[in-house]
């Protein structure tokens, strides 16, 4: 896209051009004569059009492009927002910022698509919500990262799927919909995160929602991602929320909404028997927008800087290096490990690390890849008496009678994840509001569930919400395709060691309910041996794993925080036209699963991205124990 033009005193004549994108990415275009009135300072500029509207690439990026290397194509295109990465975070971005059709949006995903050949059911091991440990096993759809040996876990190197494809971790994830707790987004407010309160967070939680129960002040309805309750109605699942009951915690009949704490039926991002990631919420339903490009098998590698400006970013692509150009912003959406990761390969990050690995120091930001949190669980199990749990689903016959019933139906054991109730409770006296989260399932999972059940059993998944142990994350080296070190330091705390102790013994005490009466056998893990609290922690070192929720690498705070990364608007300190928008800009984790708030998150962030005023729902209810004075 070229033009003729030459200042004059009052002004110019210039061949512009008129085009679109096309689905295949071309461009199509139509040229005009057009009229410039001289403007100051106005430099000299290359135009190009999409759809309805001119975007100038700047000479900056002009001159970067002719100095990129050989290999990339040297009509570099530009545009006004690039987002790396198109997963929780990165499709809500790109839906809403390509609703301003004035705007145009670059999406680049590391991964593929999250169809084959367009059809979901020869997808199926994303799309079949009970599918979901299949993309575990392999690194097909997944960066399958690995922890440094963690010393306070018997020297284990603990496993951590991403997501990547479209969709991210949302299309590997158990579809769990928890928001956390109204209290987690207060203290955020005091961790110097401005404007991200319960009450600033709320209304971004209903915008995305639309939840089948309804619209009410907590929940959303008419949003574009879709959630529900389980249809299973399965006996051990009323048997545990009835022993919770017996056991003296409440019920709560929306855990997302007034009562977190107590025990009840979870929300799934399920839609009609299909798992609903951000790519089916946001990204496919708009990807016949003239203004949106994806990019898929792209792995950004750079991003590009004029001074301390982000001017654009480079990336591969079928073995060639290519570079592409943002006018307004390159939005970083690449999750907790990826987004540090490329700000480190970049130039932004602790200076002295950088240059011990040669590469060239743009910002010293300490904080990058620091604050390292995640939720760390492990398995309670109880063999079932009666033949009622999912272990016959898993032979291969009944495999397939499931595999084929929800092909042709998208119904049947094949269109849930099992993790249909859950609660959270408190771990002690005076903790405020919850700090344990349980997930139910009336199977037994071995290895992730990369080993198949060997007996008729039941299981709760449980952990302590808001550890206290924190960890980080460094490059290994300046090569993009190395995996970064991760250092999570689980259970570097004692008391960390003491909540995780607890967190035994309370399974344990909802297990010996009456209600689990008709259904328990005898516990297979920790098992009748392990009884001391020696025993225990024992136990808890060697079976404890990550609930995959890693977090806060690039953290929001206040510019006097020397380790906050991104202000309250989500902006790279110290730097101009970048933002990071995912997980890793969580002050602190939050008190549940991870993928609601950072799709709310990305909601808010769109918001401020595009200047418009924050949504507030003020004075909203929230639920408080009647007593501190006792642990329920």
């Amino acid at each position: 896209m070229l033009f003729l033009a030459k200042l004059g005193q009052t002004g110019a004549r210039r061949v512009v051009t008129r085009g679109r994108f096309t689905r295949d990415g071309r461009c199509l275009f139509t040229g005009l004569l057009e009229f410039v009135p001289r403007t100051r300072n106005m430099g000299h500029s290359f135009f190009c059009a999409s759809s309805n509207h001119y975007r100038c690439f700047s000479a900056t990026a002009a001159h970067l492009n002719a100095s990129s290397s050989p290999t990339a194509n040297q009509k570099t295109p530009s545009y006004s927002y690039i987002i790396v990465g198109a997963g929780s975070a990165g499709c809500v971005l790109a839906n809403r910022l390509s609703e301003d059709t004035h705007e145009s949006v670059l999406q680049l995903e590391a991964g593929p698509k999250d169809m084959v050949l367009g059809n979901l059911r020869l997808s199926w091991k994303i799309h079949m919500p009970a599918a979901l440990t299949y993309n575990l096993c392999d690194d097909k759809y997944n960066w399958y990262y690995h922890t440094l040996p963690q010393a306070h876990l018997n020297n284990r190197v603990m496993y951590w799927p991403r997501g990547r494809v479209w969709g991210g971790s949302s299309s590997l994830n158990a579809m769990v919909y928890i928001r956390g707790h109204a209290e987690d987004y207060n203290r955020w407010q005091t961790e110097g995160a401005e404007g991200w309160d319960y009450e600033h967070c709320l209304p971004y939680f209903r915008k995305a929602q639309c939840h089948e129960l309804g619209e009410n002040r907590y929940r959303g309805g008419s949003g574009p991602l879709h959630v529900s309750r389980g249809k299973t109605n399965h006996p051990l699942h009323k048997a545990f929320i009835e022993a919770g009951q017996q056991a003296g915690y409440p019920f709560t009949d929306d855990m997302n909404g007034h009562q977190q704490e107590g025990l009840g039926w979870m929300d799934m991002t399920i839609f009609k028997g299909k798992r609903w990631s951000t790519a089916s919420a946001y990204l496919r339903p708009v990807l016949g927008r003239p203004n949106l490009k994806t990019e898929v098998h792209c792995l950004t590698t750079k991003i590009l800087f004029d001074g301390n400006r982000a001017v654009g970013v480079e990336y591969t692509q079928k073995g060639l290096k290519k570079r592409a150009f943002a006018d307004k912003e390159v939005i970083l959406s690449g999750g907790a490990i990826n987004s540090p990761q490329l700000l480190m390969l970049s130039g932004v990050g602790n200076a002295d690390d950088l240059k011990q690995l040669g590469i060239p120091v743009v910002q010293h930001l300490p904080g990058v890849g620091s604050n390292l949190q995640d939720h760390l669980e492990l398995y309670v199990q109880q063999q079932c008496t009666q033949p009622i749990t999912l272990y016959k689903a898993q032979k291969p016959f009944h495999m397939v009678k499931i595999g084929l019933e929800w092909l042709a139906l998208f119904t049947g054991y094949g269109a849930t994840a099992h993790l249909e109730s859950g609660g959270f409770i408190r771990s002690r006296p005076h903790v405020t509001h919850p700090d344990i989260q349980f997930h139910f399932l009336p199977s037994q999972v071995i290895d992730h569930g990369r080993v198949a059940s060997k007996v008729e059993a039941y299981q709760v998944h449980v952990g302590p919400m808001r550890s206290t142990s924190i960890g980080w994350i460094k490059l290994k080296s300046a090569n993009p395709l190395d995996h970064p070190i991760l250092q999570p330091n689980y259970l570097s705390t004692d008391i960390d060691v003491w909540e995780f102790r607890e967190c035994v013994k309370l399974s344990r005490e909802i297990f010996t309910q009456k209600a689990f009466d008709p259904f328990r056998g005898p516990e297979v893990q920790p098992g009748p041996q392990v009884q001391s609290d020696a025993d225990i922690d024992a136990f808890v070192r060697q079976k404890a794993d990550s609930a995959y929720h890693p977090s806060c690498t690039c953290k929001m705070g206040s510019p006097s925080d020397p380790m906050a990364v991104v202000d309250s608007n989500t902006r790279v300190l110290g730097l101009e036209r970048l933002r990071v928008v995912d997980a890793s800009i969580m002050p602190s984790i939050v008190s549940g699963n991870l993928n609601a708030p950072t799709i709310m998150m990305a909601e808010k962030a769109a918001d401020i991205i595009r200047g418009r005023p924050p949504l507030v729902d003020p004075g909203v209810p929230v639920y408080r124990p009647p007593t501190l004075d006792t642990q329920r």
